[in-house]
């Protein structure tokens, strides 16, 4: 299990949030507001916040310019993950990763399903890494949002976890681009 170590000084990330739908605007986005005000009650900054439609060259079009900001350290997106003809955002996001991250997908799955059961099959959460920035595609609702990051994104994002998180690893993940990322962190 994770804990806390209260040893190691809180690192905040700029983390950025993409809605994916065809329906929502930023006045009745739950999804997107539970991640920003989880995100941000974690003491990280919201980087940037923004609503698309279900389409493959405007989803890429959004986080390829995050990814290539050096002010944001990870995207968060939400929607866009299930099987219906729309639903394209693994489909827009995978070919950016330079890394899968295969075990958010599962850890993510595991949770669910203790939550909804079967039903956890009908996402297709993923993440990956690209250029120095981490990327995570959680499903459109508000519960798989809250399930996602209470459960896998907080501890992960936080400096203090151990036995490891991403923020430690992120000096490293630069190592080719020379781009500095979360300063203070060692690993």
């Amino acid at each position: 299990m994770s804990s806390i170590d209260e040893s190691k000084t809180f690192i905040p990330l700029n983390i950025a949030v993409l809605t994916i739908s065809d329906t929502r605007s930023l006045a009745d986005d739950k999804s997107g507001t539970t991640l920003a005000d989880r995100l941000t009650a974690a003491g990280h900054k919201l980087a940037g916040r923004e609503i698309v439609t279900d389409d493959v060259e405007a989803i890429r079009a959004v986080v390829r310019r995050w990814i290539a900001d050096p002010g944001v350290d990870a995207v968060i997106t939400t929607g866009g993950t299930g099987f219906t003809g729309r639903d394209v955002t693994p489909e827009a996001i995978e070919p950016l990763f330079e890394k899968r991250m295969d075990g958010f997908s599962i850890a993510f799955h595991m949770l669910s399903h203790a939550k909804i059961g079967v039903s956890t099959i009908q996402s297709r959460a993923t993440a990956g890494v690209a250029g120095a920035t981490f990327i995570f595609c959680l499903p459109g609702s508000p519960g798989a949002c809250r399930d996602g990051w209470d459960g896998i994104l907080a501890a992960q994002l936080d400096y203090r976890t151990r036995p490891c998180n991403f923020v430690e690893i992120m000096p490293r993940l630069d190592e080719h681009l020379r781009r500095p990322k979360a300063k203070g962190a060692s690993a």
